[in-house]
């Protein structure tokens, strides 16, 4: 049994968390290690092979403070795991954003790295960058690990010239989920529910843009719940303020209104996000992985996009429906949003079999023989 080093944002966001219940799932024969706060341990309590270090215990953060103050190494515990792993797997969505201070983040990251071991990059998008030098450095890294796979166009072809740059669609169109009893019927609204993931768009540096999304998102939700729907709000991500928009958006919808919303906030429970997602019968996405899902499970989806990530996925998918951006939000109607529903459906088979190819390299290292098509990931709730 291989032990190895999962590097992934650990934030309790959705889609990241995602990511490593997929990787964690599709090998059961390989023991996974992760540094991540102690909740994470509720977060994965079904998956046998993942060991989840708190690194919000107290022992690990004296140890770490210890050999910190000793100048023998800021992150002890970190690079002592991974010596003592076969490899580590880096997983992640938007993981190479260049923010500042960026040459200490990354030469922090490659001290903790194992040269000697193999280093899998899978599941990511380059950027979004202004300094060539973050793209050039890069460069010189890259060639240095197993692997790498992007999950768009755009971060390949920036570096596609590596031997060991591949693409392929993001990790999660490979997802199967099963759901006995979608939300819908849970809440006996007959299947006339819409899902709105939100953001808080400050916290993506769309600045001055936060009262606009809200007011829009109430436009929206009045508009469907008028057309005799039940408006689902998901939280992907606490941390990056979504639950703080919910609050927002809920405080503009008159109270008239408000027996017809309903609230779904990720912390720990993956199913439940899952199930109102598959249950709902149109998904308004400002989060990424919501669009993403919702071609998964067949819905028609509006996406709002708030970076050009959303946008370049977009184009690779070739999805033809009707979207808007922050740079045309102001423009947004209910209407629009509503008539969508007739036109913005897609199908997604041919990227949920070409999402196969991020672990084609891991496959020839991790498993005994070619990974079954049957091996692929499958949730039942």
């Amino acid at each position: 049994m291989k032990k190895m080093m999962i590097y992934a944002y650990t934030e309790f966001n959705l889609g990241d968390d995602l990511f490593i219940k997929v990787l964690c799932e599709r090998y059961p024969d390989t023991r996974f290690m992760i540094i991540a706060p102690r909740l994470y341990k509720l977060v994965f309590k079904d998956i046998k092979n993942l060991k989840v270090y708190a690194s919000d215990s107290v022992l690990f953060r004296g140890v770490n403070y210890v050999f910190r103050k000793l100048k023998l190494h800021p992150n002890f515990v970190q690079r002592l795991l991974g010596d003592q792993s076969d490899g580590t797997v880096h997983i992640g969505g938007s993981i190479f954003m260049q923010g500042e201070g960026w040459a200490e983040y990354v030469a922090a990251a490659e001290d903790v790295r194992n040269k000697s071991k193999p280093y899998y990059l899978m599941g990511a998008n380059f950027g979004p960058f202004t300094d060539e030098g973050y793209v050039k450095h890069y460069r010189k890294v890259f060639p240095e690990y197993a692997d790498v796979c992007f999950r768009e166009q755009y971060s390949y072809d920036l570096f596609k010239d590596l031997d060991n740059v591949r693409m392929a669609p993001d990790i999660i169109f490979q997802l199967k989920y099963d759901s006995a009893q979608p939300a819908a019927e849970k809440n006996g609204s007959q299947g006339r529910t819409i899902a709105i993931s939100v953001i808080k768009p400050s916290s993506k540096a769309l600045t001055g843009f936060d009262d606009l999304y809200y007011e829009k998102m109430k436009d929206v939700a009045i508009h469907f719940i008028q057309q005799g729907y039940a408006v689902h709000f998901m939280s992907f991500c606490q941390h990056e303020g979504d639950q703080e928009a919910i609050t927002h958006i809920l405080g503009l919808i008159p109270a008239e209104y408000q027996g017809q919303t309903h609230v779904h906030l990720y912390k720990t429970d993956i199913d439940d996000i899952l199930a109102a997602l598959s249950g709902a019968s149109f998904i308004v996405a400002s989060r990424f992985h919501a669009m993403i899902l919702g071609w998964v499970f067949g819905k028609p989806v509006f996406p709002i996009a708030y970076s050009k990530k959303m946008i370049n996925v977009m184009q690779d998918a070739y999805f033809d429906g009707t979207y808007t951006d922050f740079a045309h939000l102001a423009e947004l109607t209910p209407e629009m949003v509503y008539e969508s529903m007739a036109t913005n459906t897609i199908d997604v088979t041919l990227q949920a079999n070409q999402a196969e190819k991020h672990f084609e390299q891991l496959d020839a290292y991790l498993s005994p023989a070619p990974f079954a098509l049957e091996g692929r990931r499958s949730y039942e709730s």
